[in-house]
């Protein structure tokens, strides 16, 4: 750790603190006041019109993003947004993408932004669509082989970190250490929320480095359809413990076809909200693994409803107060597909490197590669090499829109099935996918090519001099 990053993140810390001191003394009038000094405090990080438009939304006391600063400013302890701005604000934004940058460039290999983990397969739920639900529940991955996930991973420039499963919560005394041991880092858990207490919220607060993502499904009727009789009273039981415990969570929602409209209605946005939500993550159901039902993936019709809903959510006039993200149909803001370590890439609990939390195949494990060996073996390449499967972003995924890439990938490197339950071969995983990736191409390009999109500086492989010169090899060919 240099003596310049030392002092430059200490000497982000005390920014943080003193506006942090500010904007509590008066915050109706201070907050705009901030926005006026957003630039100058965390210039660099984000593009210069960003700020104009925060110094705009600021002004208006309607607008979506100043009602949900305002909310997380008087709603969210005060060292967990601390704690979190500076984490995820310094150490992953501003430093660890500079970083990952220039590795992708010195080390030829993708290099993520962030790592998701299972520290078990174990889980006290089976809910239907989750991956997790068909492994092995005695896997774990150790302590040791956790920090070295993180110490291996910052090296590279990665400061944000998520716990998936399995339950993660199951080991929550870990997770808390492991926490506090790399204040340098975010991280977010994906939990069911049964094992939420009042102890816990607590340790939450005091490491201030952790947020949630609570998995629910709408209504009691839809969530339980797929998460199990009662669950969803749990869940409503925990968010409210959570919020006045004043701590950081949002929902994750995994949608289908028959759960769509519920958990895309203003009811359940605004429960949400009321029971102290500051985020969303929506993810399209896939249809991975023993028991997966190709019924149950959105239509074409309901997809294109995703993509406008979405961006209806995230307006400044006529969105809510919680920051909606649809992994799906928001490709266009991050390049199309960020698997393969592009932006992310997925260690189950046993230690297998995956591209992705949907795409159970492997060529490396912890236990014998580094995260770099891995990112440098034959299938994390064939991502980076293939990236974008298809410049129609709303089409992003090698599996579940593009499946002849993902079949391609699988039987050109030799990587095995990682299922935890029984081996999957990719033919099978890809036939599920082919008649909605068929469906859904002629209506995405319909709506692609009537549909403005910006510019993402987006780092792929073939604009690189390396993949010109492959292109142009190819096309001699």
């Amino acid at each position: 750790m240099s003596l310049n990053y030392k002092f430059k993140r200490k000497a982000a810390q005390i920014a943080i603190n003193r506006t942090l001191k500010y904007v509590g003394k008066n915050p109706e009038e201070n907050f705009q006041k901030l926005a006026g000094k957003a630039e100058k405090l965390f210039g660099g990080m984000f593009p210069s019109d960003n700020f104009e438009k925060i110094k705009q939304g600021a002004a208006d006391p309607e607008n979506t993003y100043t009602r949900l600063g305002k909310s997380i400013l008087s709603d969210i302890d005060e060292n967990i947004i601390r704690t979190m701005l500076l984490a995820l604000g310094f150490d992953a934004a501003y430093c660890g993408t500079k970083k990952a940058r220039a590795n992708r460039e010195k080390l030829n290999c993708n290099i993520p932004w962030v790592i998701l983990m299972d520290p078990t397969s174990a889980c006290n739920l089976k809910c239907k669509g989750c991956w997790a639900a068909e492994y092995d529940r005695q896997q774990s991955l150790t302590n040791d082989e956790l920090q070295s996930i993180i110490t291996q991973g910052k090296a590279l420039g990665v400061n944000f970190y998520m716990y998936t499963g399995g339950e993660p919560l199951i080991r929550k005394k870990d997770i808390i250490k492991i926490c506090e041991d790399n204040p340098d880092c975010g991280f977010l858990i994906y939990t069911n929320a049964t094992l939420i207490d009042r102890d816990f919220c607590r340790e939450m607060k005091r490491v201030g480095n952790i947020g949630l993502a609570i998995s629910i499904e709408g209504t009691e009727e839809s969530n339980d359809f797929r998460r199990g009789e009662g669950s969803y009273s749990q869940v409503i039981k925990a968010m409210e413990l959570l919020k006045e415990e004043r701590c950081l969570f949002g929902i994750s929602v995994c949608y289908t076809r028959k759960n769509l409209e519920a958990v895309t209605s203003d009811e359940f946005m605004d429960k949400m909200i009321s029971l102290g939500s500051k985020y969303a993550w929506y993810f399209n159901y896939m249809p991975v693994g023993q028991g997966a039902d190709p019924e149950l993936i959105p239509s074409p019709a309901q997809r294109k409803f995703m993509y406008s809903w979405v961006r209806r959510m995230r307006s400044s006039k006529t969105g809510k107060p919680m920051f909606v993200i649809d992994f799906q149909d928001d490709g266009e803001f991050v390049g199309g597909c960020i698997a393969g370590g592009r932006n992310y890439f997925h260690v189950n609990s046993a230690g297998d490197i995956e591209p992705c939390v949907f795409i159970h195949f492997s060529d490396s494990n912890i236990r014998t590669h580094t995260l770099l060996e891995a990112l440098q073996n034959p299938l994390f390449q064939a991502y980076r090499h293939n990236q974008p499967f298809n410049d129609n972003h709303l089409r992003p995924c090698p599996m579940l829109e593009n499946p002849e890439y993902l079949r391609r990938m699988i039987n050109e490197t030799g990587a095995k099935s990682t299922n935890l339950l029984a081996p999957e071969d990719v033919e099978t995983l890809c036939s599920r996918c082919d008649k909605f990736a068929a469906e859904w191409a002629p209506q995405a390009d319909e709506l692609w090519k009537n549909t403005p999109h910006k510019k993402t500086y987006t780092q792929y492989y073939r604009d690189t001099p390396e993949g010109i010169a492959e292109s142009k090899n190819k096309n001699k060919i």
